[in-house]
């Protein structure tokens, strides 16, 4: 059992109050439950009590064992100085504070419905791929479209958080961090990291300066990109390595290790050289990006932006110096929903939060809703387990579920569990 079980049912009063007392007999009565605290400090703050005669003002602390307060050195600790009672599942040792004073102590472990206990230990301890999967038909669809709800505000403003850094370091410009999202999700898990390192030593304010030409933003991308050493064969990278010459003279860039790029094991369609060109084409065709994002009307206004198609040596080359097959290399609509999932409409979440414009904030959930769902092997599995999504805004929620409740075995802290304890 875990402290945040006794944290459960003090939030959700799922114990037996009836005749409550301290272990020393003293009647316990709860006018306030207090305000939960995720943070440092006490488990709940302001409360408000009567124990005995006595009014008390302040926090309550758990532990499973009224000795943990000793062993995480609360006894010395200021910010525990003003606990007016310990609830525990079992005290095992009488807690004093430096005064002498005993601290009033509530003990649990015979006021829990045994029932209670034995699901939590289920959920708990079992290596089920989501903890209450064989419970999952016992809670109602209102409950799980609730929940689900929750979730996919929660993990837009997760990413919100991350956003917000990067347009702190770019000096507010949302064009530059439109950029570096982009650049970051076209490279997808494997490069996520190289392309943002190429976003960084490629800024959009210096590819703007060579906007007229796709040549020469090609040159300065791959330069940059470390993807221009060595000799080459063709005349296209040629041309490309003596544009980038002169930008790199001229701007005194230094270029990133060729070493940093992976191919291996990857579809030829999102090599990383494929994505740097598309880069290109995006930032050739389309000025002001992130002003025409927000003004869209619809996700097929966004498609339309990023449906682009790459300079011709690309359609026979997946690599320079290696001839291929002539394919038109469009950015594919999958690759264009992964990019508005991952990075256009999180921005604009986060545009209209900053903003305090809730019309960019509902527009963006708006878009995820009209997007279908993803396909990959977390939402197969809630497929299989009779959730599937019917849009993307219910796959990115059942991911953040997934992910941030199921493999933490955040029960207690879930709709669905809390349900499911019910």
């Amino acid at each position: 059992m875990k402290e945040e079980f006794l944290h459960y049912l003090w939030r959700a009063r799922r114990f037996d109050v009836k005749d409550l007392r301290t272990t020393r007999g003293e009647p316990v009565e709860i006018m306030h439950w207090g305000e939960y605290n995720r943070n440092a400090g006490p488990d709940f703050q302001q409360a408000r009590l009567r124990i005995g005669d006595t009014l008390w003002a302040g926090s309550v602390e758990m532990h499973l064992r009224s000795s943990e307060w000793l062993k995480h050195n609360h006894q010395s600790d200021e910010a525990y100085r003003n606990v007016v009672l310990h609830v525990v599942l079992e005290e095992d040792e009488p807690i004093r504070r430096l005064s002498g004073e005993y601290l009033p102590c509530v003990e649990l472990k015979h006021r829990i419905a045994p029932a209670l206990s034995s699901t939590y230990l289920k959920l708990l301890h079992n290596e089920h791929w989501v903890p209450c999967q064989h419970h999952l038909y016992m809670v109602p669809d209102i409950t799980r479209r609730l929940w689900l709800d929750r979730m996919i505000v929660e993990r837009l403003e997760k990413r919100t958080f991350y956003i917000e850094h990067l347009l702190a370091a770019n000096r507010y410009d949302w064009e530059q961090t439109l950029y570096q999202m982009l650049a970051r999700h076209l490279g997808g898990a494997v490069n996520t990291e190289a392309f943002e390192q190429l976003a960084r030593l490629a800024p959009l304010r210096l590819l703007m300066r060579y906007r007229e030409s796709l040549l020469k933003l090609e040159a300065l991308l791959f330069g940059q990109a470390g993807m221009l050493e060595g000799v080459f064969q063709d005349a296209y990278p040629q041309r490309l390595q003596q544009e980038y010459a002169y930008i790199r003279q001229k701007h005194r860039l230094t270029p990133m290790l060729p070493s940093q790029w992976k191919f291996l094991r990857m579809r030829p369609a999102s090599f990383p050289t494929i994505r740097i060109a598309q880069l290109a084409v995006m930032v050739f065709l389309t000025e002001h990006l992130f002003s025409k994002v927000t003004a869209a009307a619809n996700v097929e206004e966004l498609h339309n932006l990023f449906m682009v198609k790459v300079a011709h040596y690309w359609q026979n080359h997946y690599t320079f110096d290696k001839e291929s097959k002539p394919k038109v290399k469009a950015l594919g609509r999958n690759a264009v929903h992964i990019l508005l999932i991952n990075a256009i409409i999180p921005l604009v979440f986060c545009f209209g939060k900053l903003q305090g414009h809730t019309a960019y904030q509902n527009k963006a959930l708006q878009w995820l809703e009209q997007l279908e769902p993803e396909h990959n092997h977390i939402i197969q599995q809630w497929s299989a387990l009779g959730i599937p999504p019917a849009s993307a805004s219910d796959s990115q929620a059942l991911l953040q579920l997934k992910q941030h409740y199921c493999d933490a075995k955040r029960c207690l802290e879930c709709g669905i569990g809390a349900a499911i304890l019910r």
